[in-house]
């Protein structure tokens, strides 16, 4: 039987520490963590003391949004009452479901530069084969 869902922080015995929704589940006879869009926050510092928050995926190579994690590989839970964080978690699924629907993006001189393989080779060839002293800063 599922548990109702709730937003934790989870620290894995591997170090990692992942915020997400979660939902408890028995098994046999172990217990299965249901995680939900687990996300990585790190806090970013600025120049002038400002501090803010850089939210990751916690796996980068898929695109599933559920994943089970046996309760022996948890170090520990702490329930989240956080508004900030649960915040950032909605606005991240939010973004992320948007993210998934939307692939085609037209390349356009804003992307970065546009060339062909054999300009962009030419172009390369010269700035190697130019000595160093002919280069202008």
């Amino acid at each position: 039987m599922i548990e109702d869902d709730f937003y934790a922080t989870i620290k894995l015995k591997s170090g990692e520490e992942i915020f997400c929704k979660v939902a408890a589940e028995e098994e046999e006879d172990r217990t299965v963590l249901v995680v939900s869009n687990p996300i990585l926050i790190k806090e970013v510092k600025g120049r002038v003391g400002m501090i803010g928050y850089k939210v990751e995926p916690w796996l980068k190579t898929t695109t599933e949004d559920m994943f089970f994690l046996n309760l022996n590989d948890v170090l520990t839970m702490s329930e989240s009452t956080d508004i900030e964080m649960i915040l950032m978690h909605q606005d991240y699924v939010r973004k992320a479901d948007t993210k998934q629907g939307s692939s085609n993006h037209k390349l356009d001189k804003k992307m970065g530069y546009i060339s062909s393989v054999n300009d962009a080779r030419e172009v390369l060839e010269k700035l190697y084969n130019t000595p160093s002293k002919d280069i202008k800063n």
